[in-house]
């Protein structure tokens, strides 16, 4: 074997490194021994200052953050490593039931959430879901990760980006699956009902009142505003939203 093949062989099966932040030494731990034994690297850290500079400071493929940190809050560090890194994966822990902290930490720039007390195996799927999308795990074949048009990008599931001309686009999870589904329904209105219950996986969202959709929808647009592109998504007032094609 050539030595570039092997250092290539080497690179692949590198251990993907996870931040924990988590103030209980207990959960935190675990944490730890479940990802290690999955074959992750993980690092855990106690205090919220602490995982805000370790995130920012190291090369990390993904974040678990619970929300109650000595130091400073999850939502605070997850907000300030999403406008660090735009494009690093974070799993928010939050306590079973604790609706306005799962809204707040999507607000914030979460990407997915597990709530207190969860199983290893959701646990473990959430993690390795999240690690596809951003594309530092090899993604499993699946239909769904063939790409789309939407207006003058290119949408590469698989890669977790979009494309245009010479612009390369990193899209997070819940930005991917809100383009996912405006494509899916092309010309037909999405209501922020659909895209709280489908998006953000809530299983009543007319009792949800938040403007996370709003938010993402206008992040969305500037994103996709970028020279050589445009972002076709109308507002239908008082419905919701529609993708014209």
């Amino acid at each position: 074997m050539k030595a570039d093949d092997a250092k290539a062989d080497d690179a692949k099966t590198e251990a993907l490194k996870i931040l924990v932040v988590e103030d209980e030494a207990a959960i935190r731990s675990g944490l730890c021994d479940v990802l290690a034994y999955h074959g992750y690297e993980p690092h855990g850290v106690e205090r919220g200052d602490d995982g805000l500079d370790e995130g920012k400071r190291g090369s990390y493929a993904l974040v678990i953050l619970d929300i109650m940190l000595p130091g400073m809050n999850g939502f605070d560090v997850c907000k300030a490593l999403r406008a660090a890194k735009p494009a690093l994966p974070i799993l928010i822990l939050t306590a079973r039931g604790a609706e306005e902290d799962v809204l707040r930490g999507f607000a914030n720039g979460g990407d997915d959430y597990v709530s207190k007390p969860f199983s290893i195996a959701e646990l473990v799927a959430r993690v390795e879901a999240l690690l596809r999308r951003s594309g530092a795990l090899e993604p499993d074949e699946d239909p769904k990760d063939a790409p789309f048009g939407f207006g003058g990008w290119q949408i590469e599931p698989a890669r977790r980006r979009a494309k245009c001309d010479d612009v390369l686009l990193d899209l997070t999870p819940k930005e991917l699956d809100i383009l996912t589904l405006f494509a899916s329904e092309v010309g037909r209105i999405v209501s922020r009902r659909r895209l709280l219950a489908e998006v953000w996986g809530y299983a009543n969202p007319e009792s949800v009142e938040t403007r996370t959709v709003d938010m993402h929808i206008a992040k969305l647009r500037k994103k996709l505003s970028q020279p050589g592109g445009d972002a076709p998504i109308e507002t239908v007032r008082g419905e919701g939203y529609r993708f014209p094609g």
